[in-house]
């Protein structure tokens, strides 16, 4: 987790086209639910606190939130995972997905029993250096030990929907600063910064 700035963990999880989210959604999600999660995470922040999760116990939600904090930070251009309400949007499609309980819970289950074992507490009592720790050595699927490939996978699976939570809200649309759906009085064509990055320019006349 060090080792990737927010920044960058955009470029390796926005893959797909915009269709909730610049993320991809877990194996298994549709479109439509993951709109619908959306519009209930917005909802839920909206209504304000307190909010009580139909999927994860209360456990496991400080657990979920915590984590989300993690892998998607406040920062200078705007809010945390848990400020764009993307611990609600999990629960939303756990609720919707039955079959996709097991290994969430699971994996929650395994973060705990690996920091007791490391630790002596639950991953949500540690501090923040062997929370970093134990998160690096799960951080990277093709990297990790073969004890720790099914935290591994669990990880990968979380940051999917911590993602897709995050980037198909108000706030983590405003953070991409999409500028689709729109309407412009007038196109003054590709920003130039785009232009430098692409290594693209326009021919004679501006074409």
């Amino acid at each position: 987790m060090s080792e990737m700035s927010r920044r960058q963990a955009l470029g390796v999880l926005a893959a797909l086209p915009f269709a909730t989210a610049l993320a991809p959604l877990p194996d298994g999600v549709d479109a439509a639910t993951a709109e619908a999660a959306s519009r209930a995470a917005e909802e839920a922040l909206a209504a304000g606190p307190p909010y009580t999760p139909k999927f994860f116990t209360p456990q496991e939600w400080r657990t979920v939130r915590l984590l989300a904090e993690l892998v998607i930070p406040r920062d200078e251009r705007s809010g945390s995972a848990t400020d764009a309400g993307a611990p609600e949007f999990m629960d939303y499609i756990l609720s919707e997905y039955p079959d996709q309980q097991l290994a969430m819970r699971g994996g929650l289950a395994w973060l705990d029993a690996e920091s007791e074992r490391r630790f002596g507490t639950r991953f949500v009592e540690r501090g923040g250096p062997e929370r970093t720790a134990l998160l690096n050595d799960i951080a990277w699927p093709e990297k990790a030990r073969p004890e720790m490939k099914p935290g591994a996978a669990f990880f990968s699976r979380f940051r999917d929907l911590t993602a897709a939570g995050f980037w198909s809200s108000p706030m983590g649309i405003a953070d991409l600063q999409y500028r689709g759906n729109t309407g412009m009085a007038e196109w003054t064509g590709c920003p130039p910064d785009a232009l430098r990055k692409l290594g693209v320019g326009y021919g004679p006349g501006g074409r």
